[in-house]
């Protein structure tokens, strides 16, 4: 099988689908690369050792990282202060890799080994209980732990987009119900003022 530029890229990111580069996920910024459409220092998570490792694939000198998507630091965690959540699910909803487990107005917690330290859940928290941990180096710079949240952002957004393509058959099915039954309704009018018109004998 083949390797196209954009999957060589996307297999130098970090994975985390954080969105501090300006796209949505790791894999559109990797697209965008290969189409000349974005530069090669856009990511912090991958800092200036990822965009050294874009430059030599890619046969161009390295950049500093770009200031405006954000600042280069140490990889994290997210870990959830059990004893203040309250259980809203607004981190379950952006987390991007599926990996905060719980429900609706009970505790939730993060799974370690599947969280990607991309942040989002941080500012989506309305109580703050969610603090950010240093992730082991070993963790931060496995090629498999990228691996994995790769194909954990993929299936939940193959899941996502499944449950809206539903959304949208249900509405478009309910609307045709709803148009079926007003066209009886101004049918039955029409019967009826057509009964009242009829002569009298």
């Amino acid at each position: 099988m083949t390797t196209s530029l954009a999957d060589r890229i996307d297999a130098l990111l970090p994975q985390t689908q954080c969105e501090q580069c300006g796209y949505h996920g790791c894999r559109p910024y990797a697209e965008a690369i290969a189409n000349g459409e974005a530069d090669i220092n856009q990511c912090p998570p991958g800092g200036s050792a990822g965009i050294a490792a874009l430059a030599e694939l890619l046969g161009r000198p390295p950049l500093p990282l770009n200031p405006e998507n954000g600042e280069e630091k140490p990889r994290t965690l997210a870990r959830i202060i059990e004893a203040d959540c309250i259980g809203c699910t607004k981190c379950i909803q952006v987390c991007p890799v599926d990996a905060i487990v719980g429900a609706n107005k009970l505790m939730h917690t993060v799974i370690d080994d599947d969280c990607t330290g991309c942040e989002r859940c941080v500012p989506a928290c309305p109580v703050d209980c969610i603090v950010l941990e240093p992730m082991p180096l070993k963790q931060a710079t496995d090629v498999a732990y990228a691996d994995r949240a790769r194909k954990h952002f993929q299936r939940r957004e193959a899941r996502l987009a499944a449950q809206q393509a539903q959304r949208e058959a249900e509405l478009t099915a309910r609307k045709a119900q709803m148009h079926g039954a007003g066209q009886n309704v101004f049918d039955a009018l029409a019967r009826a003022k057509a009964k009242k018109q009829e002569p009298k004998t």
